[in-house]
C-alpha cells in the first residue's frame, strides 16, 4: 500500500484502530521471548497472547517458572 493509498484510508477513519493491533501484535512477541527465555514453548505463548494480551504477560511473569534446560 503507498503513502497516498494510506493516508486516503487514515482520513477516512478507517485505520484508526491500527496502532491498537500493532501494539497487541508486539505484546504477543515480547511474551513469546519471555516464554522462551523460561524454556516455556514460545509458539504457544504468542498465540494465547494474541487472545489474552496484558493478562497472558502477566501470567507468564508471575506463574511461568523457569524450566531444566533442554539436553
Amino acid at each position: 500500500m503507498d503513502l497516498l493509498a494510506t493516508m486516503t484510508l487514515l482520513a477516512d477513519g478507517q485505520l484508526q484502530n491500527a496502532p491498537y493491533f500493532v501494539g497487541w501484535g508486539s505484546l504477543a512477541l515480547i511474551n513469546a521471548g519471555l516464554a522462551q527465555s523460561k524454556n516455556h514453548s514460545g509458539l504457544m505463548w504468542f498465540l494465547l497472547s494474541l487472545i489474552l494480551g496484558p493478562i497472558a504477560t502477566f501470567c507468564v511473569v508471575a506463574f511461568c517458572g523457569k524450566l531444566p534446560d533442554k539436553v
